[in-house]
């Protein structure tokens, strides 16, 4: 599979992706170290995985989905909801307005919260909630 690489040129001065509203690509996508909360306006959708580097976390305004899995430095955040096929993992935590579902587990640093449920296939595992 292919793989986008967001860097600080793809953001303008409020961390945003600039490109388009939506982030869709057919492959994985990977957002580079320290570059902060980058924000999406709209929906994200990986059919790999989504790889936020250290110093670096993801906030969509709509939802976020990836095929293979979801590891972010930082933390995740999105709208509507979360959806990864293998997994979610997010040093300091993941928020998701809808929902979160996982196929094999939700690890997040200091906490998970999600508007109106959680379902992950085989566990569920966070820092201080």
């Amino acid at each position: 599979m292919d793989t986008l690489k967001i860097t600080k040129a793809d953001l303008n001065e409020r961390n945003e992706y600039t490109a388009s509203r939506d982030l869709e690509f057919e492959g994985h996508i990977e957002i580079e170290a320290n570059l902060g909360l980058v924000r999406i306006l709209g929906l994200i959708t990986a059919k790999g995985r989504l790889g936020i580097s250290a110093g670096s976390g993801i906030e969509a305004g709509e939802g976020i989905s990836a095929g293979l899995g979801i590891k972010a430095g930082l933390g995740i955040k999105a709208g509507l909801g979360i959806k990864a096929g293998e997994g979610i993992s997010a040093g300091l935590g993941i928020s998701a307005g809808l929902g979160i579902k996982a196929g094999l587990g939700i690890k997040a640093g200091e906490g998970i919260s999600a508007g109106l449920g959680i379902k992950a296939g085989l566990g569920i595992k966070a820092g201080e909630g």
